[in-house]
């Protein structure tokens, strides 16, 4: 096909408003693109130019249309940054190929997308290869629990030693991250010494075995720490503790324990409020869900059960026992969350069918408003 040809090919679908002939349209501008000789396409007139030809287009093309464009042009140097950033923000399907691949995207790009899109976007960014130390920071500032899992599982991203313990850190509450982090390369013995108390046996395992780490020591100080946690709290009935501050602190100390032994499980819910804990729930529940206790004392203080609901399910608790945690909050929280008995039939709703991570996102974006 000769030159005069495919400019009139291209004229005539330019004149065009149908979807298919507008793709068709777009398609061959980018072939056109490929074609060109990259110093001649990084020259800023030509920049502009395909710029505006490609903004222009975009505006007004379907869904489909853009998710297409944004697959086609995700691993090309050429793009005008202003076309890539404005399809980053669109639809995860169409700005997950962009920000997977496209070497236009820049750390303060991906900075901007963690601070303005959605969840989805931001798992994105902390999955994308060979993330640089900034982009990694802002993560780490955030602490939103499933970015941080996606980016302990990015063994190419540019993950200080510092930085790595902090991930190791927020594994603490976060177990979804405790097996990425224990495969990951940069992780030290040290920090594998860390992990080791809040990981499960099989990742003790692979543990004892990469890093030569002695169980029966680690095991034993562990089984001491929580003897002694038991012991402090269990031997100090809440009348005769000095302060509540003093006694929060303690099941603080008993639920880190736990968690550290990966013995803390949603059946300790029960358990702490059989005993009249409430405290104790709350401060359990926050850890299991990795939750601020802040949240969890709004949703228990509010008219909605839903939201108490909610946090139950993003920790596995199984529906069938909501009912039963519900009713023992209600008697040692006053009658709360309130809403009486059809709000308590109607946030069973909260259990589904959708996943626990779900659940946990929608949980933390609603008790913010209460």
């Amino acid at each position: 096909m000769t030159f005069a040809t495919e400019a009139a090919d291209l004229l005539l679908l330019a004149r065009s408003r149908h979807p298919v002939d507008r793709e068709r349209l777009l398609t061959a501008i980018i072939d056109l693109c490929d074609r060109a000789d990259i110093d001649e396409m990084a020259q800023p007139r030509v920049r502009d130019l395909v710029g505006s030809v490609f903004m222009s287009l975009v505006a007004e093309a379907e869904r489909d249309i853009r998710r297409r464009l944004a697959e086609k042009i995700a691993p090309a140097p050429w793009v005008p940054a202003a076309l890539v950033n404005v399809l980053s923000l669109d639809e995860i399907e169409i700005a997950g190929p962009l920000i997977a691949a496209s070497p236009v995207l820049q750390d303060h790009d991906l900075i901007r997308l963690l601070v303005e899109s959605t969840l989805d976007h931001q798992i994105a960014v902390a999955r994308r290869g060979r993330r640089g130390a900034p982009v990694v920071e802002a993560i780490l500032r955030q602490e939103e629990p499933a970015v941080l899992t996606a980016l302990a599982g990015n063994d190419s991203a540019e993950i200080t030693d510092t930085a790595m313990e902090r991930l190791v850190d927020h594994s603490r509450r976060i177990a979804a991250m405790r097996s990425p982090l224990a495969r990951h390369p940069r992780l030290s013995s040290d920090m594998a010494e860390r992990l080791y108390l809040w990981v499960g046996q099989s990742l003790r395992s692979a543990l004892v075995e990469r890093f030569r780490l002695d169980p029966a020591e680690l095991d034993s100080a562990l089984a001491l720490s929580i003897r002694e946690a038991h012991a402090a709290i269990e031997g100090m009935p809440p009348a005769q503790a000095k302060s509540d501050a003093e006694r929060e602190s303690l099941e603080a100390r008993l639920v880190d324990k736990l968690s550290d032994a990966g013995q803390l499980k949603p059946s300790f819910l029960l358990r702490s409020l059989r005993e009249g804990r409430l405290t104790l729930f709350v401060t359990a529940i926050s850890r299991l869900g990795g939750f601020e206790t802040d949240h969890i004392r709004r949703a228990i203080d509010s008219d909605r059960p839903e939201l108490l609901a909610l946090a139950c399910a993003a920790i596995g608790v199984d529906r069938g026992a909501f009912p039963t945690i519900l009713e023992a909050v209600r008697e040692l929280n006053q009658g709360r969350p309130g809403g009486g008995a059809e709000a308590g039939r109607r946030a069973t709703g909260a259990f589904g069918p959708f996943d626990a991570d779900i659940a946990g996102v929608v949980f933390r974006k609603a008790v913010s408003t209460v």
